[in-house]
């Protein structure tokens, strides 16, 4: 028997070869039909487009988690996780007002484990049908002696397609920006969460205060909301000028993001919603300033309108089953070095 093979170097071909044929399983079974089961395990996957624009544009965008990894991974749940990988892609496209149209993903581990990955990719197939688009193929990477027992990462790749008809910024004085509530932290601040149950020596495993029927590792591992269908019937519509994915860097720096330079973004926090989550992580220290700056505080979307089409926005978002607030309005900066977002008020603790 030969010394050295790659399986004695920790590297399992075969159960990668297993692993595929339980994601093609686990797609041909899916009810929705979201992938197609012949494209996984090739070289490419192929997407068909039909109806092409006059002007199209491909829109594309990749993220991760980050380590709301470290969470699934201590309380050992991963069936959600794929959700939030797919959720980050997507909601980034949608803010241009294309439409995604497939997803890849990237699964890296030192030792691959069948059931947890498995697990992964049924949360991505599902991320996919919900915002109704196609998983079309994605890597698995087997790296012993780079990662640690039982870790492994992941990442995501989404493409859309745009009108380029759409590619337009109509934003104006005096339009109004929504909040659409989020589900909680969704991906993003989870190492400064981390440190801080690490250091009130908190078990997952038990409850906040605030509520003692869901434990503090499901309260965390709960999956960011996927808005792409909302975002893109508000589009169609013509009831939205832009919007605003609010993730890493929290409303301070996405939402001027969306906004010519000319313009400032007026927020009232008097008007902020808070959940018991984020009240919980003000009580624990937490500056107001920084609460906005690295989480989304409780609003994972927000949209730009004219304050005229309010109350069909607010229909079509509870047709949707989302949660909203009026957060503030759009003015104009008396000069070039104003703030992009100014914040008044204070978050109701």
């Amino acid at each position: 028997m030969s010394k050295y093979t790659y399986s004695k170097s920790g590297v399992d071909i075969d159960k990668g070869n297993k692993f595929i044929e339980n994601i093609k399983k686990t797609i041909k079974n899916d009810k929705t039909k979201s992938s197609k089961a012949s494209v996984i395990g090739g070289f490419a996957g192929l997407f068909k487009l039909n109806n092409i624009k006059e002007n199209p544009y491909l829109v594309a965008a990749t993220d991760g988690v980050g380590t709301k990894l470290e969470i699934a991974n201590d309380i050992n749940n991963h069936k959600t996780i794929g959700i939030d990988l797919v959720a980050m892609c997507v909601n980034d496209i949608v803010v241009t007002g294309a439409k995604p149209l497939f997803f890849l993903d990237y699964i890296a581990t030192g030792k691959l484990d069948i059931k947890k990955s498995t697990d992964v990719i049924k949360g991505i197939l599902e991320g996919c049908n919900q915002a109704e688009c196609q998983l079309l193929g994605g890597e698995t990477a087997e790296m012993p002696g780079f990662y640690s027992q039982g870790k492994y990462d992941i990442a995501g790749f989404s493409v859309g397609l745009l009108d380029g008809k759409q590619v337009k910024n109509k934003i104006k004085k005096d339009d109004v920006i929504i909040g659409i509530k989020s589900s909680g932290l969704h991906s993003n601040g989870y190492s400064l969460v981390r440190k801080i149950i690490k250091d009130k020596n908190m078990s997952l495993k038990k409850y906040f205060n605030f509520d003692k029927k869901k434990t503090i590792g499901k309260y965390l591992l709960e999956p960011t909301l996927i808005y792409v269908n909302l975002i893109l019937e508000l589009y169609k519509k013509n009831l939205i000028k832009s919007c605003a994915h609010i993730t890493g860097g929290g409303v301070i720096e996405n939402l001027p993001r969306v906004l010519d330079r000319k313009f400032q973004a007026q927020i009232n926090l008097n008007n902020w919603e808070l959940s018991n989550l984020y009240k919980w992580l003000l009580s624990c220290g937490i500056k107001q300033t920084e609460l906005l700056k690295t989480f989304n505080a409780g609003y994972g979307m927000t949209l730009i309108a004219n304050k005229k089409d309010i109350k069909k926005i607010e229909k079509i978002i509870d047709r949707h089953k989302f949660k909203s607030s009026m957060l503030g309005n759009i003015a104009l900066k008396k000069s070039a070095s104003d703030k992009s977002i100014i914040l008044s008020g204070k978050l109701n603790k």
